[in-house]
């Protein structure tokens, strides 16, 4: 009885935690429609799940969701081009409240050279 409630309760648990983590995730957070956002990297904590870029905008900070690392690496980004100082352009799917200033990337510019991070999705 112990053992079949002690499975229960971790089966709950686990079933809870991951809950957050899929709304978190994925599209379903956006508006389904492409902007464009043009800034300076203020600060970075690339790694998993995604990459998190805090960009000034205009004097607005927003936070840019860029891929995971063997999504990055496969657009063609390397250590260093994502960094703070760094101008780029992103373009990809806003929040669906706007008062989040938050921007998940889909293809992002450093000068003139393109990286597409989710190929086909637009």
């Amino acid at each position: 009885m112990k053992r079949s409630l002690t499975a229960l309760l971790t089966g709950f648990w686990m079933i809870a935690a991951a809950v957050p983590a899929a709304a978190h995730h994925g599209w379903s957070w956006t508006t389904g429609d492409n902007v464009e956002l043009t800034g300076v990297i203020v600060a970075t904590r690339l790694g998993n799940p995604h990459g998190i870029l805090e960009v000034d905008v205009e004097g607005e900070t927003w936070t840019v969701e860029v891929g995971q690392p063997w999504r990055n690496d496969r657009a063609g980004l390397t250590e260093g081009d994502l960094a703070e100082g760094v101008e780029i352009r992103a373009i990809g799917e806003p929040s669906a409240d706007i008062s989040e200033r938050r921007l998940k990337v889909e293809r992002l510019y450093l000068g003139d050279r393109e990286y597409e991070l989710y190929p086909g999705r637009d």
